[in-house]
């Protein structure tokens, strides 16, 4: 058994002990360039866990209503209750990165949003969540390799996405962007994990790795029974 696969068995196991005690809440965040491998982990990386412990969360171009509210109205929602783990395929920080390079807001509004962001998820620990924040980094050369992958290979075409050529040139905003993410929103209850990811089987390593970690050092347990079952017999 590869390593890969020795962390995901238990994984498994960690999280059918963390959806059994009922305490303990995860919130995993994946942000990270197209072709980063957001899915990518979400498939193999969490394989075998039980679907109704692990729930995912993807947050695209916002509704009519949700533009109407704050930009957390439609996040706050999404997080994870007792025993389970929610994955954010995309999350609040697009509120920080797309909004800035597409200057969709005015400086002076989405610079106030890190702070606001920390606030919000010291929130979250407080009330018992772990947060672990992964940032899925490849370079432009591999994006390319990846985006003519798609373009090459006619089951893959349905991934291939016009706009994400026009994101492409913006390559330079986003770097920028993400650094700034990075140095101020990263704090102790909430790091953030720059995960090398040009080479998948790395990156899917990485972060089964850290998750493993985390998850260990929750000490849970299994709830005992409500009643004595010493003596029950099945006929």
């Amino acid at each position: 058994m590869g390593k890969l696969a020795e962390l995901t068995d238990r994984l498994e196991t960690l999280q059918e002990l963390l959806y059994a005690e009922h305490q303990h809440k995860v919130l995993v965040v994946l942000q990270g360039m197209d072709t980063s491998g957001k899915d990518g982990v979400i498939r193999h990386v969490f394989e075998g866990v039980n679907p109704l412990g692990v729930r995912v969360a993807s947050f695209k171009v916002p509704s009519a209503e949700e533009i109407d509210h704050d930009y957390l109205w439609r996040v706050h929602p999404q997080t994870p209750g007792k025993g389970e783990i929610t994955i954010f395929n995309r999350s609040h920080y697009e509120d920080v990165l797309v909004v800035r390079v597409h200057d969709l807001v005015p400086r002076e509004q989405w610079s106030l949003r890190y702070q606001q962001i920390i606030d919000f998820e010291r929130l979250l620990v407080e009330e018992g969540t772990t947060i672990l924040k992964f940032f899925l980094h490849i370079d432009k050369e591999e994006q390319k390799n990846r985006l003519e992958e798609r373009l090459d290979d006619p089951s893959k075409h349905w991934k291939f996405n016009v706009g994400d050529l026009k994101e492409r040139q913006l390559w330079a905003d986003y770097m920028r962007a993400y650094e700034d993410v990075l140095s101020q929103t990263s704090s102790k209850g909430a790091p953030w994990y720059v995960v090398p990811s040009n080479h998948k089987w790395y990156r899917n390593l990485v972060i089964a790795s850290v998750l493993v970690e985390n998850l260990e050092r929750l000490d849970m347990h299994y709830p005992q029974p409500k009643e004595d079952l010493s003596k029950v017999i099945i006929e």
